[in-house]
């Protein structure tokens, strides 16, 4: 496997990984704000759908034609990062696969050292390549699964990527507990 086919595969997995937090909820709890800040999982969706359209389109010339009405002038800051009543959750997995396949069209019609141009990054920074590109977008995919990964722990307890998931121990509620509770009491103790 080259250096593009292990950037991708990396960039596809936690793009899946992330989308996959939806499965099994309602409409209301793949949008229910969780934390202050209002991270919700299909404004994760949404916004990971929408700055891969700049990173690999824009960057790179190739604007996808994917219309993104709330990246206007006049949007709201995090406009991206929730979705309005008429954003359904199936427009929004819909606009990420679309800007998946625009992506990773990029990716398979560049080489790795292809030159881009970030506008909203500062001067000394905003002169890419792919492979940085690739990099940045893969470490911020996976960032915004690991958001998802603790907010679908707030709404139903679901954690990894399900039951078999070999990465999360195999407990049940009172096991869960009892080390919450473990961790708990080690965080006091080192506070005090």
């Amino acid at each position: 496997m080259d250096q593009k086919e292990h950037l991708s595969r990396y960039l596809t997995r936690s793009r899946d990984d992330l989308v996959r937090k939806l499965d099994g909820l309602s409409e209301y709890d793949v949008r229910r704000p969780l934390v202050p800040s209002g991270t919700n999982l299909l404004g994760l969706v949404k916004h990971v759908a929408t700055v891969q359209l700049g990173y690999l389109g824009d960057v790179f010339g190739r604007p996808s034609g994917i219309e993104t009405p709330w990246l206007t002038d006049e949007s709201e800051p995090g406009a991206d990062l929730w979705a309005t009543p008429d954003e359904s959750r199936g427009f929004v997995v819909d606009l990420l696969q679309r800007s998946n396949a625009h992506a990773d069209e990029t990716v398979r019609a560049l080489p790795l050292d292809a030159p881009g141009d970030v506008p909203w990054w500062g001067p000394d920074r905003r002169a890419v390549t792919l492979h940085q590109i690739l990099v940045h977008l893969t470490v911020e995919t996976a960032r915004h699964a690991g958001h998802a990964d603790v907010v679908r722990e707030l709404i139903d307890g679901g954690l990894g990527n399900g039951p078999a998931d070999p990465n999360v121990p195999d407990r049940d509620a009172d096991g869960w507990r009892r080390h919450h509770d473990r961790v708990e009491a080690a965080a006091r103790a080192a506070g005090h």
